[in-house]
Order: C-alpha cells, then sequence, then structure tokens
C-alpha cells in the first residue's frame, strides 16, 4: 500500500493525505521520501493553488514508527531524512493547509508547524515527545519554535506532554479549532480565501516573508542536525520503552 495518496480538485485543491493509518500514520522511510518528491512536484505545478496535509483515519501523524524500527541506526545515510520532508514542506511556495484529527506527535506536528495554516479538530493533541525515549529530537525543534515560540516550545519540549487543541491554539500552533465534524466545512471556508489571493503574489508573499520567521530558514538549514545518534544509551533503553509499553529506567519508581 501507497504511504501516501495525492488528489487535486477541480478547483486546483491538491490534498497530501499521510495513508498508514494502521499504524497511526507514523512515518517511514518511504513516507518521507514520499513527502519530499511531492512537495517538490507541486511546488513547480501551474495546476495546484493550494495544498492540504491530512492524515487517513484516526489520526493525522504520530511522529516516526518506532514500533517497526529494526536495531539499525536511523542515523546511518538515510535516502531522506525527516529534516528533509520538513523542509520540503515549509519551502513551498503555495498556500499550505495541515487538517489535525487525532494525534499530531513530534514529526507529525512539525508536518502540522511547517504548514501555513493549522485546522485542528478540538479533540486533536499534539505533542513533542523525543526526550522520553532518549532523543532530543534537534531535527524538529526549529521548526515548531517558528510556529509556537522559544517559550511555548520549551515548555512542551523537555515534558514531552500532550497539547490539547486549545493550548495548541494558544501557543501559536494552531490557527483554528472546531468540533470533528466541521472540519471539511472550515477547509472549504479557508481554501476559498486562499483562493482569492494571485497565486504569483502569495509565492512572492510567502518568500519575502520568510526572513523574517525566527529562526530564519536559513538559519535553521545552516544549522541542521547530524542524524541522531539512536545507539547511544539512553535512546536505546527509551525506544526499548516504547516497545515493551513500559517506563524507561530514567525514571523514578
Amino acid at each position: 500500500m501507497q504511504t501516501l495518496s495525492v488528489e487535486v480538485s477541480t478547483r486546483r485543491i491538491a490534498t497530501v493525505t499521510l495513508n498508514r493509518p494502521d499504524r497511526g500514520n507514523a512515518f517511514d522511510q518511504a513516507m518521507l521520501g514520499g513527502l519530499v518528491r511531492t512537495f517538490a512536484s507541486l511546488a513547480t505545478d501551474d495546476g495546484v493553488r493550494v495544498v492540504v496535509m491530512r492524515g487517513q483515519g484516526r489520526h493525522f501523524c504520530t511522529g516516526a514508527d518506532l514500533a517497526a524500527r529494526s536495531e539499525e541506526p536511523i542515523s546511518s545515510a538515510p535516502p531522506t531524512t525527516l529534516f528533509d520532508a520538513l523542509l520540503a514542506i515549509d519551502s513551498c511556495p503555495k498556500p499550505t493547509i495541515a487538517v489535525v484529527q487525532g494525534g499530531a506527535i513530534g514529526g507529525g506536528a512539525a508536518f502540522a508547524a511547517c504548514c501555513d495554516v493549522v485546522l485542528a479538530a478540538s479533540t486533536a493533541f499534539f505533542s513533542i515527545p523525543e526526550v522520553r525515549v532518549g532523543m532530543a529530537g534537534l531535527g524538529v525543534a526549529p521548526f515548531l519554535i517558528r510556529a509556537m515560540g522559544h517559550r511555548s516550545f520549551r515548555r512542551y519540549g523537555l515534558s514531552g506532554e500532550r497539547i490539547a487543541a486549545d493550548d495548541a491554539l494558544r501557543t501559536g500552533l494552531a490557527h483554528e479549532v472546531c468540533d470533528a465534524d466541521r472540519l471539511d466545512e472550515r477547509l472549504a471556508r479557508i481554501t476559498d480565501e486562499l483562493l482569492h489571493g494571485a497565486p504569483g503574489a502569495i509565492a512572492e508573499l510567502k518568500a519575502a516573508t520568510a526572513p523574517y520567521a525566527s529562526p530564519s530558514l536559513a538559519t535553521v538549514t545552516a544549522n541542521r542536525p547530524a542524524h541522531p545518534a539512536v545507539r547511544s544509551p539512553e535512546a536505546i533503553e527509551g525506544i526499548a520503552s516504547f516497545r515493551e509499553k513500559r517506563k524507561p529506567s530514567w525514571y523514578p519508581r
């Protein structure tokens, strides 16, 4: 089964759907590579005016598929990294909308943060739990800081706790929250508003305002992190505790 699907409507709205519902749309290498290729293609497609990113099934994206990882380190020169996929989404010249239902966790929260508009169901939740599995999450940090600010990121990045939809709205991680049964209605309204803008002017505006984000995309790229050391003792223990559904050894009993 393909990890992504792409559909373009007659109104030139492309919907990119993460399609691993049995794994909570957790990403693997195939999905990351697909995202990079898809967003690169959509960026230059004159038949596309707006890009919508969604998840199939219960969740938007539950982060990296830790449960399926082998003992081989993911840092051993993978063909595509999470950072590559985030850059591709963030750099897209078309207006982008993330529609979040269920969980947007770790890299999934960062996918949403890289979109121009985040529309979340009132029952949705976000989290940045990398430290809970022994990793710092340096790849997602700059993109999330750009969306929610350093202060809010530090609170939720250090704790790894769930961020309810209303708190995501308060921190700027989400732009709008509504009942789940109104997501499509609100999405239609937002896309219609975006379609009123001239495509060239929108692309120019995105490019011209990008340097004003903090940190700027140039700074983010210049400080691109090295591949995470998932064979560090903490990462090995953290991933093992996740798989075994137990508390990690560093949690005080």
